[in-house]
Parts: structure tokens; sequence; C-alpha cells
């Protein structure tokens, strides 16, 4: 709560610079605490905006991910202090720059694709962002014990399954895995709301058969559970992943490879989807702050500081291709000078 009071005052102190044309005043800003109308559209020809950068907890990996590209994006002349802030991730990210408290952040996808379209947890209030680029994806890893003789979704039935803690990205992620299984919670023998340590925990007890995982791969939690515990990981794969990713567009087919040491050296591949994660700032962000930070990220990526594992997962050549929340125009035309960039979102 500390972070969010202070951020809010700092945005709020320092509007107007960062968002062109931002109508009514209500999307503060990272800027200068000069509010005239004149810096807040000219940011080439004013002095550096100041971005809050909105993330998640500091044992995640959002935290990290904002502490590295913190040096990155002050490196431009354009750009002042950011900020990193940690906040509860994807949801109160959302509703940080709507209200202004934040103007960059890392969301999930299926989380900022509700928000564009107003229904679930942003119900009647569509939210006004756009994206600066596609990240890492999460990916959805089923994973049972060797005696639970599960080895689909389907033979979850009447089985004991964790499905993440009430709210979370694992239990969404989950309970839309065993819809399109054709199962619910009333099908499963016992369904415990438990998050990646209580799940491993209860595992190595024989206390769970199986339990969902969204995150980056590896997984340190899965990684610590087959040290101690003879496991089998669950594809989602043929109709079930197929009714998942036509009614679900944030899904993308995700493979884990096989005899990939860092990957947890897997006998076998495991094909399952995943939901790709979005740097996002708002709606009305000017367009050369937006082409900056595209541009600063992208190159970042191609060198070799590039520390935190979560940014070597992807392929910036593909930052703005296939995301379902628009990019924003100042970002668009920096990919589209790399000759890379198609210009074509799923946004609904």
């Amino acid at each position: 709560m500390g972070n969010r009071v202070f951020a809010f005052g700092a945005a709020f102190a320092l509007s107007t610079l960062l968002l062109a044309g931002c109508g009514d005043g209500s999307e503060n800003n990272g800027g200068s605490a000069d509010n005239s109308p004149d810096q807040a559209q000219a940011s080439s020809s004013s002095e550096p905006v100041n971005l809050i950068f909105g993330t998640g907890g500091t044992s995640g990996t959002y935290y990290p991910i904002g502490g590295a590209l913190k040096g990155v994006f002050e490196a431009s002349d354009k750009i002042g202090d950011v900020q990193v802030v940690s906040t509860g991730a994807s949801v109160q990210n959302i509703n940080n720059i709507e209200d202004g408290t934040n103007q960059i952040a890392i969301v999930m996808s299926d989380v900022a694709y509700d928000a564009i379209n107003g229904q679930n947890q942003f119900d009647g209030r569509k939210a006004d962002i756009r994206s600066i680029a596609g990240l890492y994806p999460n990916v959805v890893q089923v994973v049972a014990t060797a005696s639970s003789d599960i080895h689909s979704i389907a033979d979850m039935k009447g089985k004991r399954i964790g499905v993440g803690k009430v709210g979370s990205g694992v239990e969404q992620s989950a309970k839309k895995v065993l819809e399109s299984a054709g199962l619910s919670y009333d099908d499963l023998g016992r369904v415990s709301h438990t998050g990646y340590a209580d799940s491993v925990t209860e595992m190595s007890n024989g206390n769970l058969d199986a339990a969902f995982f969204t995150s980056g791969v590896p997984n340190s939690s899965i990684t610590g559970l087959m040290q101690n515990t003879e496991v089998n990981f669950v594809n989602v794969d043929g109709d079930t992943a197929d009714k998942l990713l036509e009614k679900y567009p944030y899904y993308e087919s995700y493979e884990i490879p096989a005899n990939a040491p860092e990957r947890y050296d897997l006998e076998q591949a495991v094909n399952t989807v995943s939901i790709r994660n979005l740097l996002i700032v708002p709606g009305s962000m000017d367009d050369d702050v937006a082409h900056e930070l595209a541009r600063r990220f992208y190159d970042y990526l191609g060198t070799d500081k590039v520390s935190i594992s979560a940014l070597k997962q992807f392929d910036r050549d593909s930052m703005d291709r296939n995301l379902v929340v628009p990019v924003a125009d100042g970002a668009q035309a920096f990919y589209d000078e790399q000759g890379g960039g198609d210009g074509e979102d799923d946004a609904g």
C-alpha cells in the first residue's frame, strides 16, 4: 500500500508531460511538475519525462525485469527517471495505468484482453491501453505424480488437483483447460487452491495427484519437486488445446523441448499452451516516447547484457506480432522501420 500511495502522489504531481492530448486530465503521468499543455504535447522539445513502472511481487519475474529495463530506458534523452514499483501484478497494473498511477507496466495477455473488452474483472469499463512489446510466455505446466495414472487432462476426473490460489492467473488457466477437456471442479475428486510451494509439498506428501503451474520455463518449484518425487508432465493438446485456442485468442501453442537441461531435461517434449506477457502503456502516450521505449528495449535484447532468463525466451523480431492489445502508434512505427513488423494484432 505504501508504494501505491507514494506512486500515486508522484504521478499526480508529475502529470501531463508524458501523455499527449490527455483530454479531461484524469490520466496522470510521470512527467515534469510543469503541467503546461505545450510540454505535454511536445516531448521532443521538452525536458525528459519520468515513468512509474508497475511490475509485480518482489519474488516474481516482473519486478526484476522492471529493474533491468530501468537503466535501459533512462539512457534515452527523452526519458528521465524510471521508478520501478512492486504491485499486485496484472489487474492492479492495468488499474494503475488507467488512473495515472503508472505509465508503463507488465501484464498477462488474458487480463489485458479482458481489460480492453470490458469483461470479467473489468466488466463495463474498457481500458485504454496499448502494447509496447510482447514478452516471454507464461506456460501452462501440468505436473502429475507418477503413481496418479494421469496422462491427459481428461484423466483428472476424480483426482485431487491443485489449481492455484483463488483468483490467481494459475486458477484462471486451470479452469479454462479443464473446461476445454469437458471437465469442471465438480468432476474432480478434490480441488486444492494451493500456490506453487504448497502444491509441491502436497504432491510430495501424496496428498495431491497433480497440479497446475502457469509461469516461465523452468519453474523452480517444479524443478524442486522433480528432485524428490517421480512425476510426469501432462500434455495440453489435441481437442483440448484446439477448443482452448479457438475460444481464447490469448492462448498460443507451446512446446517444452526434450533433452534441454535448462528446461527440465525431459526425455520427451511436452505439448501445451501459453499466455504471453505484455509491456503496456496508456493509449494516450506520446508517440515519440512510445517509439523510444520500443527502440531501447529492442536494442537491449540484441546485446550480451541481458541476464534475466525470461527476457531470453522470445524472439525480439516478433515483439509486435499476434498481440491481443494494439501496439502503440509510436512503437509500431519503430517496428515498421526494422522491416519485420506486420502491424497486425488480434485485439477484439
